[in-house]
């Protein structure tokens, strides 16, 4: 007789007798077959102390092109907005009940039936607020929201976020409908949040991610009827594999090892100051010259983007690269030694991409960026496949919000997965599956999103009172779940059945951050006309007043 395989191992494909072979690279990621492209560009510029005055060694004419919104507008910190970074798991990861807690219409302490956290995974003895013979409830509230306190998801956030800094996180839970087992959900918000309220462009580009698709994850962009036209080229995420991919986003060329760098910054601006005498006595027909200013234009900025690229990142040290290691994740000692080691970051697909996405995004150098994980369609009827793998997912979670405390600056997380789980109530007694129900189907009614706020100078508050007297706990739990743990999709909250209003709660959140709800009420949205609808899905008072001060 054949012998069922106990689990599969944290990097191993997930073959499933219910599934077609995968043909397509989504499928192929949600399997696990390939890990989710190793996301993507290293961080920039992040070991300036003084960001403003990172300019000081350009010519004073060269530094007002430089600044002039008209012709480039050159970022050195973006538009100061709180970094955004998503986490796409591929797949159908499960995320309510035996991670985050999801409960009725009070919040997510108006716990669920027993049959119900059963679906979750649970088992009987085992439901939040019973009693824990370790002591407690197995109820977790270190982060604000409230977690399973055996949750593998939260354990891997612990094992890379330090509890010096947890008591200034808090966080919101989305139950909220999806397909399972596809990329063709609308989930990804990126370029929803980096287009929409005061634009939030990167310092050095705009938006990242670990796959080479129009969202730069797994999921299709959302949010579209945000704005027309959301699908800016020029936003289309750009896909960095490695470390020297990363230094390799700047090419300084020849020049720099030629010369010295400040003799190399020279010649560009000179050779911009010859571009600019030339392209002023071109002549241009009438009917051409807004197509041929436009040019000029692009041009122009072509050249100062050359000195100042040169100016910053040019490294002209004896043996040097020519490129300045400030753009090295591997380099930064913020996040080799106290969050990855150099193996981890150099060697483990997973950390790598993660630690490359969050040194560019916290550091300001890109408006939001995408860690795609693949192989979280674990429903293989067992738990400990599942367990290794939200493990590794909060590690990698945990390690962006220790980045951000670390340099002291806000970061909004947000998790999502296209569909969920769901178990049929048989435990796996293995080690790691600790009598927890077995994974054995999809379920696209168990699915949830979340999103956790790390602000450093306070706790994140949550909004409470108002005209509809909302109580703090339901606007943490933004809907809710029927007794039996599927989402209700009856609710007051458009995001419960629909994948683009879930992208729209979340655009709204973030701009609430910045205290932009009124700028968001102006948009082309569809959850509620009326400032009590989106009180209702709103979690947080604002953290900043439109901008935040990097140190």
């Amino acid at each position: 007789m054949k012998t069922k395989k106990p689990h599969f191992s944290l990097n191993e494909p997930l073959r499933h007798t219910d599934h077609a072979r995968p043909k397509t690279r989504r499928e192929f990621i949600s399997q696990g077959f390939m890990t989710g492209g190793a996301t993507v560009a290293g961080g920039m510029l992040g070991m300036f102390s003084s960001p403003d005055k990172a300019f000081a060694d350009l010519a004073a004419d060269i530094d007002l092109l430089r600044a002039d919104p008209d012709i480039c507008d050159l970022k050195t910190a973006g538009k100061d907005k709180i970094p955004f970074i998503c986490f796409d798991l591929a797949g159908g990861a499960n995320f309510a009940g035996s991670n985050v807690l999801v409960g009725g219409p009070d919040g997510q302490e108006n716990f669920l039936s027993t049959a119900g956290y059963s679906k979750l995974g649970l088992p009987g003895d085992r439901v939040p607020g019973g009693v824990d013979p370790n002591g407690g409830d197995f109820v977790n509230r270190e982060l604000g929201l409230a977690f399973h306190s055996q949750s593998a998801l939260l354990a891997g956030i612990f094992d890379k976020f330090p509890s010096s800094f947890r008591a200034n996180v808090n966080g919101a839970v989305i139950p909220a409908r999806s397909d399972n087992d596809t990329g063709n959900n609308p989930h990804n918000p990126m370029y929803a949040i980096a287009q929409n309220g005061d634009y939030s462009y990167g310092g050095l580009l705009n938006l990242i991610g670990s796959r080479s698709s129009e969202s730069g994850g797994n999921s299709m962009p959302g949010g579209l009827v945000l704005r027309p036209g959301l699908l800016d080229v020029a936003m289309r995420p750009t896909k960095v594999d490695r470390a020297s991919d990363v230094t390799g986003l700047v090419d300084t060329g020849k020049l720099v090892g030629l010369l010295n760098k400040a003799d190399a910054v020279r010649v560009m601006e000179s050779i911009q100051r010859i571009s600019d005498m030339k392209l002023a006595a071109t002549n241009t027909n009438a009917a051409d010259n807004a197509a041929d200013e436009k040019l000029k234009e692009q041009v122009r900025c072509a050249y100062v983007q050359s000195a100042h690229l040169t100016d910053q990142f040019a490294d002209d040290s004896e043996g040097g690269t020519g490129v300045s290691p400030i753009l090295d994740p591997l380099q930064d000692t913020d996040i080799i030694g106290p969050i990855f080691s150099l193996d981890e970051a150099t060697n483990d697909g997973e950390f790598r991409k993660t630690a490359a996405i969050m040194k560019m995004v916290v550091q300001g150098f890109a408006a939001a960026g995408t860690v795609t994980m693949g192989g979280y369609d674990y429903h293989t009827g067992d738990r400990e496949t599942g367990e290794r793998r939200d493990f590794r997912a909060g590690q990698c979670m945990g390690a962006c919000l220790a980045y951000a405390a670390a340099v002291g600056v806000p970061l909004m997380l947000y998790a999502f997965s296209d569909g969920s789980v769901a178990s049929n109530g048989m435990p796996d007694n293995s080690t790691l599956g600790d009598g927890k129900g077995q994974w054995t189907g999809d379920n696209s009614s168990t699915a949830a999103s979340f999103f956790l706020v790390y602000n450093p100078g306070f706790k994140p508050q949550l909004l409470s009172g108002g005209s509809l007297g909302l109580t703090e706990a339901q606007h943490q739990q933004l809907g809710h779940m029927r007794m039996d743990a599927s989402v209700e999709t009856a609710s007051a909250y458009p995001a419960a059945n629909s994948v683009d209003r879930l992208v729209e709660t979340v655009v709204l959140n973030y701009m609430a951050l910045h205290g932009e709800t009124n700028q968001f009420s102006l948009l082309n949205h569809s959850l509620g006309n009326t400032s009590e609808a989106l009180d209702r899905q709103t979690a947080f008072a604002p953290i900043v007043s439109g901008t935040i001060v990097r140190p």
